[in-house]
């Protein structure tokens, strides 16, 4: 047996000596320096999280081991770009004072990174307790605020000065047989290239092979943490775009967190909830009146804010058509945004889904077939349609809503002939316009309702348009473009209703989100209020509508008005029902999520920190009774939701074939 070994063990030194044979015994020691300086990190951070647990014989054999895998597995990246070198280079000793100085700096550079990197992680380590994850992916976003903490928050003369210090040492260290490396061996190019294609094999293995989740071995926190490898993580989270709400937010016991949302779906009379379904609030939605098989064009509109129009005091006439159907529609004043960006948006709109720390769920991996508002219609024999006036690829779009049974349709849709204007985010909205009526009477003419989901793009910078259309010049500000989206959206408006399908629609309105999200604390209210309209003037009666609701509520309040029966897996809740006796909004910026609730705003943070103001004055408020009902749910919205979709509870199975729809039913009236 021990000689079986020996054999195996001789037979790897050589494959060994193989490899790293010549001038690729540079590779041999620089990933010899960053596996020392991977594993000097772990230790760091082991003895610095202060908990004797993780020293358990058992967890320290664990992130040992499987910490060594994963950094095995970086250092196959970090040797790529030396062994290239040394694959270049030619072997001989003409070229030495070539390949030294080139092989020699770089190899000091990446000793300084390490070490820079290592002492990176000991900070984030500080802050959240975690390897790098998508917040500090998203820290790459606000470097100003960022880097302003840490000046703020530690020693900066010392701590630069301990890396400097330490890569200072690893290359007096190795500089000796860093020279010795480049010693020509005289070695062929042919040898070389074999050399060359082990590490690139060796690459691709580990991007294929290493799963984030071996580092789960243990239940202990700090021990899983401690068995991954930074660079590793800080990758996957970038690709992953997600925080884990359980682990850095603050939360509840899921009984309770289930319970204080099953309370609120209850409040406004008594609610079926399904039995044995993985998700506590799946409902049955019984409708008060007949089904309106009425068709549906929803138009989310880029970065339209509520204060660009005169509706809620903006004195520059940039909106007077939408204005003008404010007053023609069902026109709801205290809506809000969930996000900052069009994919927060989407996801809004598309599932009714709170927005759950990190990106939406429109750019994470497994956003197929959700429960979507699409789904619903779909299973009431509608074809779900999503018309994009740029490249669908951008943002995932095309892959989350044709993964979840949308006919996906965007510019490349037009030809040249057919576009007016366009720049790099897309067509000008008259030609999305264009195209989508085109698309809508083609469905129309199959005598089946419906279903559209256009969103524009011309309220963008650079604000270009086609010229003549309204009084502003393309190009010169937001003013010009937010006014051209207002003639666009008229235009469209009255070439639909020279449809004969115009009577049986409803074109439901809605900005993605606020034009700007600046504001003195990090959900600045205002900075998330947008317009929402439902208008049909043959089928909805024009009111205003004044409780505070949140993009997530559009879907159940279009449904309600269709007079549609279904099971629901939707967070949000028909406005015009639930929402009189429940009026809250749900608002995210990146990291920090909030709830808006009987003036009182909640902020929840990474390592459940909580913060509870006026929703007005911004002014801190006391725990008690009443606002602490109000943070319970927040946390129970963003609790659940959060597991639900980490759960694949928010799945559903294929659709079964769209129905038949014989003849076109008697219209009936919203009003």
């Amino acid at each position: 047996m021990n000689l079986g070994f020996e054999k195996v063990a001789a037979r790897g030194r050589r494959w060994l000596a193989q490899l790293f044979f010549g001038r690729f015994r540079l590779v041999a020691l620089v990933v010899a320096v960053f596996l020392s300086v991977s594993l000097a990190t772990r230790l760091a951070l082991a003895f610095f999280n202060a908990d004797i647990a993780v020293f358990a014989p058992q967890r320290v054999v664990g992130w040992l081991v499987i910490g060594c895998v994963f950094d095995l597995g970086v250092a196959t990246f970090v040797a790529l770009p030396f062994a290239l070198l040394a694959w270049l280079v030619p072997d001989g000793p003409r070229s030495r004072w070539m390949f030294a100085p080139v092989a020699l700096t770089l190899a000091l550079l990446a000793f300084g990174g390490f070490v820079f990197v290592g002492a990176a992680e000991l900070v984030f380590w500080n802050e959240f307790g975690t390897r790098f994850n998508f917040i500090a992916v998203d820290y790459l976003i606000y470097t100003s605020e960022v880097i302003g903490n840490i000046r703020e928050s530690y020693p900066m003369p010392l701590l630069l000065g301990s890396v400097a210090g330490t890569a200072v040492l690893l290359v007096a260290l190795a500089i000796k047989p860093l020279w010795r490396a480049t010693e020509p061996a005289n070695t062929t190019l042919r040898r070389r290239s074999a050399q060359f294609v082990v590490f690139v094999l060796l690459a691709v293995v580990s991007a294929v092979g290493l799963d984030d989740r071996w580092k789960d071995f243990s239940d202990h926190a700090a021990s899983a943490q401690l068995a991954s490898n930074g660079l590793f993580a800080f990758v996957h989270a970038f690709r992953n775009n997600e925080i884990d709400y359980e682990q850095f937010y603050r939360t509840l016991p899921p009984t309770r967190a289930a319970g204080v949302l099953r309370d609120k779906f209850s409040a406004a009379g008594a609610t079926r909830f399904v039995a044995g379904s993985p998700l506590a609030i799946e409902r049955e939605v019984v409708a008060a009146g007949p089904e309106k098989r009425l068709n549906v064009v929803l138009i989310s509109v880029e970065s339209l804010s509520a204060d660009f129009m005169a509706a809620f005091g903006n004195e520059r006439g940039l909106t007077p058509r939408l204005d003008a159907l404010a007053r023609q529609s069902m026109f709801f004043t205290s809506l809000y945004a969930t996000g900052t960006r069009t994919v927060r948006g989407l996801e809004a709109l598309t599932l009714s889904l709170p927005p759950t720390p990190g990106h939406s769920v429109v750019k994470r991996p497994n956003s197929d077939n959700l429960f979507s508002l699409g789904r619903v219609f779909a299973e009431k024999g509608y074809e779900p349609i999503y018309l994009y006036g740029g490249y669908s690829y951008f943002d995932n779009m095309r892959d989350f809503f044709s993964g979840n049974g949308y006919t996906v349709i965007d510019r490349s849709s037009l030809a040249s002939a057919e576009i007016h204007a366009e720049n790099i985010w897309g067509v000008a909205d008259e030609d999305l316009f264009t195209l989508s009526l085109r698309e809508l009477d083609k469905r129309a003419a199959q005598g089946r309702p419906f279903f559209a989901h256009i969103m524009t793009t011309s309220n963008h910078r650079p604000y270009t348009y086609p010229a003549g259309r309204i009084d502003i010049a393309s190009g010169s500000g937001r003013d010009g473009a937010v006014k051209y989206t207002d003639w666009a959206i008229g235009d469209f408006i009255d070439r639909a209703r020279a449809k004969a399908w115009f009577d049986r629609t409803l074109f439901v309105i809605v900005a993605d989100h606020c034009a700007s999200s600046r504001g003195k604390t990090d959900l600045p209210i205002d900075r998330f209020h947008i317009p929402l309209f439902i208008y049909a003037p043959a089928q909805v009666q024009a009111q205003r509508v004044e409780q505070v609701a949140s993009q997530i509520d559009v879907a159940p309040t279009v449904l309600a008005l269709l007079g549609f029966s279904y099971q629901s897996r939707f967070f949000g809740q028909d406005i015009l029902s639930d929402g009189r006796i429940n009026p809250r909004a749900l608002l995210a910026n990146y990291q920090t999520v909030g709830y808006l609730q009987d003036g009182v705003l909640v902020e929840l943070r990474p390592k459940g920190e909580y913060r509870i103001v006026d929703a007005v004055s911004a002014a801190p408020l006391p725990l008690d009774e009443k606002t602490g009902r109000v943070l319970d749910q927040a946390v129970s919205y963003y609790q659940v939701a959060s597991d639900a979709y980490r759960t694949g509870a928010l799945k559903v199975g294929p659709l079964a074939p769209p129905s038949t729809v014989a003849g076109d039913p008697p219209r009936h009236s919203l009003q």
